[in-house]
């Protein structure tokens, strides 16, 4: 016999892509006598909660759906409850629903049904655009809107590794990006420092994404997929246009990590509390001349070791004439070790946003990776 989580899973499932959170009210209405049900999903800048019926948004860092979104866990505060919907590691939103069941296992299979929803909203998102607009505080600029569509999410969580990315400034980003892949035994990780303006960045980085993407699901060794990548570029643009690239693949087992420097990103180590850049090969940025031959370095990790990525626009990132700098970005770094990936890549952020009193001029990435070690 189907249990509450079944038959939500199946309202979920079978309802029309716009009709989620309506048909889902619906049933958790008739099951648990709820009488409101609202989704909060965290805007491009990870500043702001925003109900998708519209309505205030929720900033304030104590609140209790912020506490369920950096927790990731289910909060409970006169007689509301916030559940975290997100999958795989993906924060997505944070479904609030009033009055809370008194029994703790009805909140257990409420938790199960804002995960549930989580799966459903990423299966729905190429086929509506409601919830990618809701999502929004501001326009994004076309660049942005590229960059985004181009991205696989913005966090992932497995057994042996966590990861999160962020882009800056979120409504405005123009090259900067980051991709990444997993096969439950290996992880790539490509983080592109783009160069030019507008949509024409948005779009040499597209091209090197792509052309790195084809050549990884061609089963290319790093050098290879950093080689195929600089000469998709170089046969468009003959070296006029270029970007920087760093290329790493894990092995999820041993923590042995393969690089390619094309003229990269920073990399970062923060280990057992001191923060150490990662001594790289700089090699010729993607596209800058033709057929570059690049060669790869190996590092051996330590299990809970974290890397960062970070782009020279989080280095460079000025505030009142002063550069925010490389002491400024250790020392942070180094704050960071408590903090879940996201929560690290958010905190940064906000750092360079508090330094410059605004939003970022110039694109920065920041990407952070945990290896957490081999797992049975």
């Amino acid at each position: 016999m189907s249990g509450p989580e079944d038959l939500a899973r199946r309202t979920l499932t079978e309802a029309p892509a716009d009709l989620l959170l309506d048909r889902l009210a619906g049933e958790l209405k008739e099951v648990y006598q709820i009488t409101r049900v609202e989704l909060y999903q965290v805007d491009y800048r990870l500043a702001e909660l925003l109900p998708l019926a519209g309505g205030e948004s929720i900033t304030g860092p104590g609140h209790p759906a912020w506490r369920c979104f950096d927790h990731q866990e289910p909060i409970i505060a006169d007689g509301t409850g916030w559940f975290p919907v997100g999958m795989r590691g993906e924060r997505r939103a944070v479904l609030r629903i009033s009055p809370v069941p008194d029994d703790p296992a009805a909140v257990r299979e409420l938790d199960t049904i804002a995960t549930a929803l989580g799966h459903e909203l990423a299966a729905v998102s190429a086929s509506t655009d409601i919830y990618l607009t809701a999502r929004r505080s501001r326009r994004l600029t076309l660049a942005a809107e590229m960059q985004w569509e181009l991205l696989p999410g913005r966090s992932r969580i497995r057994p042996s590794f966590s990861m999160a990315g962020q882009l800056e400034p979120a409504y405005a980003v123009r090259g900067d990006s980051f991709d990444w892949s997993d096969d439950g035994h290996r992880l790539w990780l490509s983080v592109i420092n783009g160069s030019g303006e507008g949509v024409a960045a948005s779009i040499l980085t597209s091209l090197a994404t792509h052309a790195l993407r084809n050549a990884r699901r061609a089963e290319l060794g790093l050098a290879d997929q950093a080689s195929l990548a600089d000469q998709a570029v170089y046969a468009l643009h003959r070296g006029a246009q270029h970007l920087s690239a760093l290329l790493l693949e894990l092995d999820l087992a041993s923590g042995l990590l393969t690089v390619v420097d094309a003229g990269s990103p920073r990399l970062v180590l923060l280990r057992d509390g001191e923060v150490s850049e990662q001594a790289l090969e700089k090699q010729f940025p993607l596209g800058m001349f033709e057929g570059t031959d690049y060669r790869e370095q190996q590092f051996q990790l330590r299990r809970e070791d974290r890397l960062f990525v970070v782009s020279d626009g989080v280095i460079d990132a000025t505030g009142q004439q002063v550069r925010y700098g490389e002491t400024a970005l250790d020392r942070f770094l180094r704050r960071t070790g408590p903090m879940e990936p996201l929560d690290a890549v958010r905190s940064l952020i906000g750092d360079l946003r508090a330094f410059v009193a605004g939003d970022l001029v110039d694109d920065a990435v920041v990407v952070c990776l945990d290896w957490l070690g081999p797992q049975p």
